[in-house]
């Protein structure tokens, strides 16, 4: 006998401060990929995705992260294209970190995020364009062990998403 008890739905930590990350996504080829980052967004407490392109979270996979009658909801912008944003929210002052596969990239379990950052995310095939990538100050990327060559986008996000916030567990 374990001295545990099964507890459905337990209520969220509270952050003492709002989180100052923000996850910008290339044009994703699915709606399912961005909905699964909408909800893990939704989980660790960001509160601002952009999105590009023909983008659409559906709610259904997002959960309550967009319930838009909750004050806490995360707000989804959608945008044409990603490079004027990346260049807009470093103008802003944020650090934008590329989740890719590059030369030069650091090891996700290594960087030491700045607590105001973006985190960059690119397609699912595509990865990040070169415009993409010199728009981004720090590249970090997922070490991977066996084969395929990478982690699903939506999968990665969640684990750099985890990454981020174990580094600044209290928002």
């Amino acid at each position: 006998m374990t001295d545990f008890e099964h507890q459905r739905h337990k209520p969220p930590t509270q952050l003492t401060r709002p989180r100052e990350l923000i996850v910008a996504c290339a044009p994703l080829r699915t709606h399912v990929n961005l909905s699964r980052i909408a909800r893990a967004c939704g989980c660790f407490g960001v509160r601002r995705l952009i999105a590009c392109g023909n983008a659409k979270v559906v709610g259904r996979i997002a959960r309550d992260a967009v319930d838009p009658s909750r004050p806490d909801a995360l707000q989804v912008e959608v945008h044409r294209t990603l490079p004027p944003v990346l260049a807009e929210l470093r103008r802003q002052g944020l650090r934008t970190v590329g989740l890719e596969q590059a030369t030069g990239s650091h090891n996700l379990y290594d960087y030491k995020f700045p607590r105001a950052s973006v985190l960059v995310v690119g397609n699912e095939r595509q990865g990040l364009t070169e415009e993409e990538l010199s728009l981004v100050d720090d590249v970090v990327e997922i070490p991977v062990y066996g084969l395929p060559y990478a982690h699903n986008v939506a999968t990665a996000t969640a684990m750099a998403l985890y990454e981020y916030c174990r580094q600044f567990p209290e928002g």
